[in-house]
């Protein structure tokens, strides 16, 4: 099986995260991976989170308590991930043999775009439709997962999108909202289940929730702390998310 388009590019872009398998390989915990590829606890699970969305399949397994604040492991997947990124390594020694070469190495990498979306799926075209000047975009993510975007018409030819083409969908975390499990989502909406991994607090401003889906992908929001306290919000409690399909940016290879 190949990987996804979107994850072998991050693979190029973003060689440091990859990296970061290496270590939890070695490690068994996320405390002492972040720790041994000098990174903080919350921007490990940024990486791994990313890696997993990204992935057709989890990279990384993790499990609650226990020494090192938990463990963590590498699934079969991300153990064929780290494979191939240990064969790019020797590869790119290869190629960047002189000055010249490794200056358009990082041209290259100037040239690829970055975001500031902090949750990015990978996914495929389902349907789109047309409704005027816009177009729904119908997405299947992993395992059965759904959700739509809407997009210019313009968009969707530019973008080449049709049936079975590959994207990734990004959503700014600021713009999902979360409500109780039982609350009716507003028409029209995406609304996704799933259950709470963890809460981080800031000393000003909202707090990051992080909200694990039953298809193992991960969706960071933010929520006012009042917001959190009247929803009773906590970690391992069920919660939906919404999101307008217009807040879905949709972006594919170049």
């Amino acid at each position: 099986m190949s990987l996804p388009t979107s994850l072998s590019q991050h693979i190029v872009r973003r060689p440091q995260r990859i990296a970061l398998l290496a270590h939890i390989c070695e490690q068994g915990s996320i405390t002492r991976a972040a720790k041994s590829a000098g990174l903080s606890y919350k921007a490990a699970w940024d990486a791994i989170d990313e890696l997993n969305n990204l992935a057709q399949r989890p990279l990384v397994e993790r499990s609650v308590g226990g020494k090192g604040g938990g463990g963590a492991r590498l699934t079969a997947e991300g153990e064929r991930v780290l494979r191939l990124y240990q064969r790019l390594q020797v590869l790119q020694a290869q190629v960047l043999g002189s000055d010249d070469a490794t200056s358009d190495f990082y041209l290259l990498g100037r040239l690829m775009l970055r975001t500031s979306a902090r949750n990015q799926l990978h996914g495929q075209v389902s349907a789109i439709e047309r409704h005027g000047r816009n177009d729904l975009i119908h997405l299947q993510l992993a395992d059965g997962l759904a959700l739509t975007a809407q997009i210019t018409h313009d968009s969707t030819q530019r973008l080449e999108l049709e049936p079975g083409v590959e994207v990734v969908a990004l959503i700014k975390a600021g713009w999902l909202e979360l409500l109780a499990p039982l609350a009716t989502a507003t028409l029209g909406h995406n609304c996704l289940s799933g259950t709470v991994a963890a809460i981080f607090d800031a000393d000003d401003g909202p707090s990051e929730v992080r909200i694990n889906l039953p298809n193992g992908l991960v969706l960071c929001a933010l929520a006012q702390p009042e917001a959190l306290t009247a929803l009773g919000t906590a970690e391992g409690q069920a919660i939906r998310v919404q999101f307008a399909p217009s807040h879905v940016l949709l972006g594919t290879p170049v």
